[in-house]
């Protein structure tokens, strides 16, 4: 890929993969086992300045350009994908959203420890009864002087939970026309240690499971009137920027998980013998990989190319979905194959196969599912 990234953006490469191959890599499969938050690692991750790159300087970050952050994530993906979801969330979803629409004074409160990797935050949208369907959202906010009351349930909130989580940007009905059904939402910043906020149990996961999710409730919840994020009423356009910029960053979470698969289906079926000689040097073998490869190629291009537009100010609606939906559903016939290839060795839950296998379904639902990003593209190209 050296014709399509620049000197900085391989150094970059370079100096992630080795990283996560001397921290990340060799206690992956523990904490997936144990279902634990890894939070000395996530805090490394920060120190070598991957949450920065996105933010400017004035906020803690180092000025950097989209496609590194993407090239880092897609590093950290093809060592662990929990510790790529968990600062994909807190910078590309959660600070994108305050660095473009909070003021100057949320900013300067809530980037820069984002910036430097020393909190993470979470984004808490879905509900038991509302995901795609936004219009079935019923967690609600009333102003109440110079204060807002949030009462209401989230579901399945990535990042929630942990000593490092600093405060969650909640999605909460603020008008509601009992006639038409229709509300219009607006999203607020809620710091994790405010009153009424409570953290429910950790989910039991397929995959991520070194991930923390929980539900969140909020009981009478007040936060101040600036915290408000952005314009009341526009909440719904706020966070669908944001999704577009998260399913970017996805896909190099997909390619990521694409290359560990790629990588070690090749290593074992040129050393696992069969019938006489390498696994490698039969075609059925072969086709997998060749599709592996194929996929690989193809993902990696459109994701670079993709950040590369969101770098420019481009619109990527289209292409942001296009792309998502080819990569993480190409990065589960990868991690399908691989387990083919391995067979019973990659069956086993402590080896980690096991542990791409069950990660990659996620892609095809986090950030937008298959069937949405499908619609998106119908829709963007003209169909009624």
């Amino acid at each position: 890929m050296n014709a399509v990234l620049n000197e900085q953006q391989l150094m970059m490469q370079r100096m992630v993969r080795d990283f996560c191959d001397r921290e990340v890599l060799p206690v992956a499969s523990d904490y997936d086992l144990r279902e634990e938050f890894p939070g000395e690692i996530i805090r490394k991750v920060g120190e070598l300045g991957i949450p920065g790159l996105l933010f400017p300087s004035k906020y803690g970050g180092s000025d950097g350009d989209t496609v590194s952050f993407l090239v880092a994530l897609e590093e950290l993906a093809r060592a662990d994908a929990s510790v790529a979801i968990t600062v994909e969330v807190a910078a590309s979803l959660c600070g994108a959203l305050v660095q473009e629409y909070g003021t100057e004074e949320q900013k300067q409160q809530f980037l820069p420890p984002l910036a430097r990797g020393e909190q993470i935050a979470s984004f808490a949208l879905t509900e038991p009864d509302g995901g795609s369907d936004t219009s079935n959202i019923k967690t609600a906010a009333v102003r109440d002087g110079d204060e807002w009351i949030i009462n209401g349930s989230k579901s399945f909130i990535t990042n929630s939970g942990t000593d490092m989580t600093a405060f969650t940007i909640v999605a909460a009905v603020t008008e509601r026309d009992e006639t038409t059904g229709k509300s219009r939402i607006s999203n607020f910043i809620v710091p994790t240690n405010t009153p009424g906020f409570v953290v429910g149990p950790s989910y039991r996961k397929l995959g991520w499971r070194a991930s923390a999710t929980h539900p969140l409730y909020f009981e009478d919840c007040r936060i101040p009137a600036t915290n408000l994020l952005g314009v009341e009423g526009k909440g719904l356009g706020q966070f669908l920027w944001s999704l577009d910029i998260a399913r970017v960053a996805i896909s190099a979470m997909a390619i990521g998980l694409m290359q560990a698969c790629r990588d070690l289906s090749l290593s074992y079926a040129q050393q696992r013998q069969a019938f006489g000689k390498n696994i490698s040097g039969f075609q059925a073998i072969q086709h997998k990989l060749a599709n592996m490869e194929t996929d690989l190629f193809i993902g990696r291009l459109a994701t670079y190319h993709v950040g590369a537009l969101l770098e420019q100010g481009l619109p990527i609606k289209n292409e942001a979905a296009m792309t998502k939906l080819f990569t993480s559903e190409a990065a589960l016939r990868a991690a399908d194959e691989a387990l083919q290839i391995h067979g019973g060795a990659g069956y086993m839950d402590d080896g980690p196969i096991a542990r791409y296998y069950r990660d990659a379904k996620i892609l095809t639902i986090g950030e937008g599912t298959s069937e949405m990003m499908r619609m998106i593209i119908a829709r963007e190209i003209g169909c009624k």
